[in-house]
């Protein structure tokens, strides 16, 4: 089954998403029946068709793209305007742009304009996820398409997977995860007596972090995490606003000496708990024995428990945090898509 792609955001994820599927491509048609085939890739400047695979070798290869070559790059053009994306067969839209949780454009308009026009969406951006997780999903099922977020979701971690399928007939009665590896990185670092902002600037070095780390050391991605994961495994219909969160800036060496003292370790948590009163998240800083099973991750590991009413606890763990581990959650989207 031919499987036409449309990118938007060509930054570290787009990119490594171009990438795999180009290693990916024989695999998934051996494998998977699936043949891949990306037709347009969109930026902030522009759009750029490709014609052959003279064209997929050139984005693959992180070749530039340059204006006015072949014709085929249109600078200005927009997805909105771009009618020639929306071929006959089913295509998948490729969310990769910047995360914006104030009114979660452009990637809103995006995965709407591509429901419309009966495309499925596999997305790595999570502001529209998070403030409008009810309304997209209703454009999904009016549309007859599927709306995928795992990349949005602690990405190689699979989480969401085990979440909404592994535990189907069991009623999921909490969840808690350490779902920010540059947090985890560098509460590490602090655990081992730098400061955080020493902390801090050796993941910046070392492209862990963002050059504005906000998103990570505030608690957001977190929050957007744990909030993604609850909605779609529990059935939860929380928005951002109804995350209580707090970040990692504040913790001092007070704070992890007491811990210590208590045989206990600092890690910033989200958390789903559901109980007579209702359904309620947060993300914060906790001190956790030591045999909890999250005690034990470190540096930009990731990984979530699940506290069910039938299977008991069950906790997944592990996963890159890289832009390529990303760009394989948004493959593995795709194929699951297609699979059933």
């Amino acid at each position: 089954m031919k499987i036409n792609l449309a990118l938007v955001g060509f930054g570290r994820v787009g990119r490594a998403f171009v990438r795999l599927v180009g290693e990916k491509r024989g695999f998934c048609r051996e494998v998977y029946g699936l043949d891949l085939d990306l037709r347009a890739v969109f930026n902030s400047r522009g759009a750029f068709f490709l014609e052959d695979e003279r064209d997929f070798a050139r984005l693959s290869s992180g070749s530039p793209v340059r204006p006015g070559r072949r014709g085929f790059w249109k600078p200005g053009l927009t997805l909105g305007e771009a009618s020639r994306v929306w071929g006959r067969g089913p295509g998948v839209l490729v969310e990769c742009t910047p995360t914006d949780i104030r009114d979660g454009e452009p990637g809103l308009g995006h995965m709407r304009l591509a429901m419309k026009n009966r495309w499925h969406v596999a997305a790595a951006s999570k502001g529209a996820l998070v403030l409008h997780f009810g309304s997209l999903m209703d454009t999904a099922e009016r549309n007859g398409v599927r709306l995928k977020f795992s990349a949005a979701a602690a990405a190689a971690l699979p989480g969401l997977d085990v979440g909404c399928h592994s535990l189907a007939g069991s009623e999921i009665l909490g969840i808690e995860g350490i779902l920010t590896g540059t947090a985890n990185f560098i509460l590490d670092g602090m655990e081992r007596g730098a400061s955080f902002g020493d902390a801090l600037r050796e993941a910046q070095s070392l492209g862990i972090a963002e050059p504005d780390p906000s998103l990570d050391v505030d608690g957001w991605d977190t929050a957007c995490k744990i909030l993604l994961i609850s909605n779609a495994a529990a059935g939860t219909h929380f928005t951002l606003k109804d995350v209580r969160r707090e970040g990692i800036s504040h913790v001092s060496e007070k704070d992890f000496a007491r811990a210590r003292e208590s045989g206990r370790v600092l890690k910033l948590l989200g958390r789903m708990t559901r109980n007579r009163g209702g359904c309620r998240a947060r993300v914060g800083v906790e001190a956790i024995e030591k045999t909890h099973p999250l005690s034990t991750v470190s540096g930009t590991g990731k990984a979530v428990t699940f506290i069910t009413d039938a299977m008991g606890s069950i906790t997944v763990s592990g996963g890159n945090s890289s832009p390529r581990a990303t760009a394989a959650a948004l493959l593995k989207d795709i194929i699951n898509i297609f699979r059933g």
